[in-house]
């Protein structure tokens, strides 16, 4: 538990586990998760974590987005808006100095958020992604596991960086852009 408040997690699926672990790991204690049953996957969730409702529920004293698919983070975002929303941070994760970390954002195992970085409100920087120096990652971006950001790289909101992407240093990635997996971007 962090300052006394206890933690809902949005979403049932496999990101909320990820969440789940990072979240006990920095100390919080995780009243439970919410979800629709359309995404969930956690039909034997771990010890101690149970459903406690729909999307549409309450989302108690202190919540996180733990849904992977972009449209639903947002569409959940538009309706609920930031009130309550906690960042959780993994204890591996680095996060170096003067860099800005945004309500409601995880950072996951390994991750790596290098000086003067900032990482937007409700951003995921998934296990062991990399976000160098000046880099600017956007509201509810995603950058998933293995991403690679060089420095100053910007990130548009509600982009997704596949597993194992690479952008080059001063590259620009527009809203709601789309990097696959592997691939390597080498201009906006």
């Amino acid at each position: 538990m962090q300052n006394g408040t206890r933690l809902v997690l949005v979403g049932g699926g496999g990101h909320a586990l990820v969440v789940w672990d990072a979240a006990v790991r920095a100390g919080w204690s995780v009243s439970g998760f919410l979800d629709d049953g359309e995404h969930a996957r956690l039909t034997e969730p771990p010890a101690g974590l149970t459903r406690l409702g729909t999307l549409e529920g309450p989302a108690g004293d202190a919540w996180i987005i733990c849904v992977g698919d972009l449209g639903v983070r947002r569409s959940w975002l538009d309706r609920r808006g930031s009130a309550g929303a906690a960042r959780v941070v993994h204890p591996s994760a680095v996060v170096g100095s003067g860099a800005l970390i945004g309500v409601g954002a995880f950072l996951g195992a390994g991750a790596v958020v290098q000086a003067a970085a900032r990482v937007g409100p409700h951003a995921i920087v998934n296990t062991g992604a990399i976000v160098e120096h000046e880099c600017e990652v956007g509201e509810n971006a995603h950058l998933a596991p293995g991403s690679v950001l060089g420095g100053r790289v910007v990130i548009g909101a509600d982009a997704l960086v596949g597993m194992g992407a690479r952008i080059l240093p001063g590259v620009r990635v527009g809203r709601g852009c789309v990097v696959g997996a592997g691939a390597v971007v080498v201009r906006h």
